[in-house]
Formats: C-alpha cells, sequence, structure tokens
C-alpha cells in the first residue's frame, strides 16, 4: 500500500515542478522575450534582387516556440489596402548571432483605398529550425519606418 502511494506522491510533485522550469531562463524556448522597437537604419541596406517594397510600419512581432524549433510571426501595416504575397525574408545571420528578416509584400496592381488602419495589417510568419536558432542571438523584422527586435 505503501509504494503505490509514494509513487503517487513522487508522480504529482514531478508534474507540479513541470511549471517552474517551463517559466524559468534554463528552458530553451524562454530565450527570446518580447519584441522592442527599433530604427530601420541599424541594420544596413535591403537585397538588391528584391522586387517587393518594405511594409510601411512593424506593428509586432513575437518569437513563439514549436516543436522543431520556433515561429517568427511579424504584423506590418502597408500604406493602403489591396498589399498581398507577404513574406518574411531572412538575410545572412552577421557574426553577432543577429537574423534580420525584411517584411516584404508586393502592392496592389491598381492604387486601392487607404481605408482604416485596421483593415490594412498584414501578418506574415517563418519557421527557424532548432538548428539555425543555436547560433542567433537576436531576431529582427525591418520595415520601412521602423523595426522590432527580440533578444535572448
Amino acid at each position: 500500500m505503501r509504494l503505490p502511494l509514494t509513487l503517487a506522491l513522487t508522480a504529482v510533485m514531478a508534474l507540479t515542478s513541470c511549471a517552474a522550469i517551463r517559466e524559468s531562463r534554463f528552458n530553451p524556448f524562454n530565450w527570446f522575450g518580447r519584441s522592442q522597437e527599433r530604427q530601420t537604419d541599424e541594420f544596413g541596406v535591403a537585397l538588391p534582387d528584391e522586387q517587393r517594397p518594405l511594409v510601411a510600419q512593424v506593428l509586432g512581432m513575437a518569437v513563439e516556440q514549436t516543436p522543431t524549433g520556433a515561429i517568427v510571426r511579424a504584423t506590418g501595416l502597408s500604406p493602403m489596402q489591396g498589399y498581398y504575397d507577404a513574406e518574411l525574408v531572412a538575410r545572412p545571420v552577421d557574426e553577432n548571432g543577429v537574423l534580420v528578416y525584411d517584411f516584404r509584400l508586393m502592392p496592389p496592381p491598381e492604387p486601392k483605398p487607404v481605408g482604416a488602419e485596421r483593415s490594412r495589417e498584414v501578418t506574415a510568419a517563418a519557421h527557424l529550425s532548432h538548428i539555425k536558432l543555436e547560433g542567433i542571438t537576436q531576431i529582427v523584422v525591418q520595415g520601412a519606418e521602423n523595426a522590432r527586435s527580440s533578444s535572448r
């Protein structure tokens, strides 16, 4: 009778301690914090072969854990309605471990009304594997007017 009770109590104690590990800095999925706004000129010029312009403004970004790595998700504001083909285009990781994504999207073929800000929001995401995350210390999503970054 004592052995099952001891095993049950040990299992309960182990499961309740998982929440502490999930919230700790030792958990590799907690490496990236909330994003912070940055200036775009900190990260250099765009890749020359890209035809799509940068999103006007990066409103927010998050680095979310997945079983296979992380997803970088960003929301941007286009100058008018009708922009499409949004993508986070990665630049090479620099020597300091900074990965910069250019938030690119295609303008509409003909001018559209500006519309409300909420109707002009566009979201794009990119996946990073655990292997790619190894050398990365900071992730930046860059738009035309601003950038947002998240660091370990």
